[in-house]
């Protein structure tokens, strides 16, 4: 029988403090470090050059749209198990 396991911890505080807190981590680097929220083409770039370093053989989703598709899907599953089986808010773009 599995036991209960109680909150402690981050856990256990409300949310608020929660987000006041885990946004002091973005907080910490000061703004002009930040290259990729400030040029998105420079992120874009690091990017396609992090996709060319692995080998096109090791790609497998590029390689296999079965595997993708079937990832997608559980990935779509595990995210309607979180929000109570509720239609995911889609984004406007």
């Amino acid at each position: 029988m599995a036991q209960a396991r109680s909150k402690r911890g981050f856990a256990a505080m409300d949310r608020t403090k929660q987000r006041e807190i885990a946004s002091k981590g973005g907080q910490s680097v000061p703004s002009e470090k930040r290259s990729f929220s400030k040029d998105p083409e420079l992120a874009a770039e690091a990017g396609r050059k992090g996709g060319q370093s692995v080998a096109p053989q090791s790609r497998s989703f590029s390689q296999n749209r079965a595997l993708a598709a079937q990832a997608g899907r559980k990935g779509g599953e595990a995210r309607g198990a979180r929000t109570g089986g509720q239609e995911p808010q889609r984004r406007a773009g």
